[in-house]
């Protein structure tokens, strides 16, 4: 059977044909609606499925050209993040045959699909199916700075996510590690080279070049929808990254930052001396960005296109208060609105994990480098 893929996100596409082809469909592929019209006249394919918002036609005036144009029946799927009822029901007004929200599980989406073209459901092997891997809605890019993480990355939890979540694109940044670390990103990405960047910076340029080159290169990939960076530790996890995003797509906010504020219900473990000097710099950030966030040093941040080509394009004062200057630059671009644009959203968990590159030193010298920012910013 030949199926008509079309979504102007490449790495979804990449998904879906993977996943459906280990299925035993024959897959073709479209990035926009007129390059998805020229393929269904080329190959006649026995079920579509195309997504809504597309450049250079989009999902429904695709779906006018096959239904009504052509007098097509071949079953069509919409596969989309659109949520907005009555474009749920003009589509099905229009005759479609199946309306699939993203995110979507591959298992869901097969078997969908295999409904619709009558085959029998007990034809497709049980092992071509993974129930935990699920399409998402958006393209997302993770940052995650390494530096000397030889003994600590967490391969199999990074590889795991990748091959469970697509849409996500995982960007390791070596900073100049003086282990092994840049060979361990690279046995990583095998595999993987559609979901997994090894970005190499020859040298140490501390965590705030690392996350600035990083962001800047996953942002010339043009169907990236968000951004954000995650430390290599996992100190969040997933989980718990994957709710920034659902409320960054879900909302107004340019910017979401995860909080480690210890509440009830979370598991949030720090050492008790590195939570005191955590308190008292933050008290004094509050006072100098003039806003009451609680935990602007929290490692977990998702971002927009354009707040973070705004944040991202030079180079920071510091290499490890770049969240107060990011909150600095922010407060420049949107005035008096900042705040709205901006949600600190507390995490489930999070955990300090042995081999911390903050010294003790350095959370002193952060004091000195807050009252440097306050001045260069003002």
């Amino acid at each position: 059977m030949k199926i008509l893929a079309i979504d102007d996100q490449p790495l979804i596409l990449k998904s879906i044909t993977h996943k459906l082809g280990k299925a035993g469909f024959d897959v073709h592929t479209a990035e926009s609606g007129a390059e998805g019209l020229k393929k269904y006249d080329e190959e006649h394919p026995d079920l579509i499925i195309v997504d809504l918002n597309m450049p250079n036609m989009n999902g429904f005036e695709f779906i006018e050209e096959v239904r009504n144009v052509r007098n097509d029946s071949v079953p069509i799927i919409v596969m989309s993040g659109e949520e907005e009822e009555t474009k749920i029901v003009d589509a099905f007004n229009m005759g479609v045959d199946d309306y699939i929200q993203k995110p979507v599980g591959i298992n869901e989406l097969v078997v969908r699909v295999k409904r619709i073209l009558r085959m029998p459901m007990d034809k497709m092997p049980a092992r071509y199916i993974d129930s935990s891997s699920k399409i998402h809605k958006n393209v997302v890019a993770v940052i995650i700075p390494c530096y000397n993480e030889e003994k600590r990355l967490r391969s199999a939890e990074f590889t795991k996510f990748v091959e469970s979540n697509h849409g996500y694109q995982l960007c390791f940044v070596n900073d100049g590690s003086k282990d092994n670390t840049l060979e361990v990103l690279k046995d990583l990405q095998k595999g993987h080279e559609d979901y997994i960047t090894v970005y190499d910076c020859e040298k140490n340029g501390g965590k705030a070049e690392a996350v600035r080159q990083g962001m800047l290169h996953m942002l010339k990939d043009p169907q990236v929808d968000y951004v954000g960076f995650l430390d290599a530790d996992l100190s969040t996890n997933f989980a718990d990254f994957e709710d920034l995003v659902s409320t960054i797509s879900e909302g107004e906010f340019k910017i979401v930052s995860g909080s480690r504020i210890t509440r009830m219900g979370a598991n949030i473990a720090k050492e008790s001396s590195r939570e005191i000097i955590s308190l008292t710099i933050n008290k004094i950030i509050q006072k100098i960005l003039g806003m009451p966030f609680k935990d602007t040093q929290c490692g977990a941040k998702i971002f927009t296109r354009d707040a973070a080509e705004y944040a991202f394009s030079k180079s920071f004062l510091t290499a490890w208060l770049f969240d107060v200057e990011i909150f600095m630059r922010m407060k420049k671009l949107y005035g008096k609105e900042t705040e709205k644009y901006l949600c600190e959203q507390p995490l489930k968990r999070w955990v300090h994990e042995d081999g911390s590159k903050l010294s003790m030193k350095d959370s002193i010298k952060i004091v000195f480098q807050i009252f440097q920012i306050a001045v260069s910013y003002k």
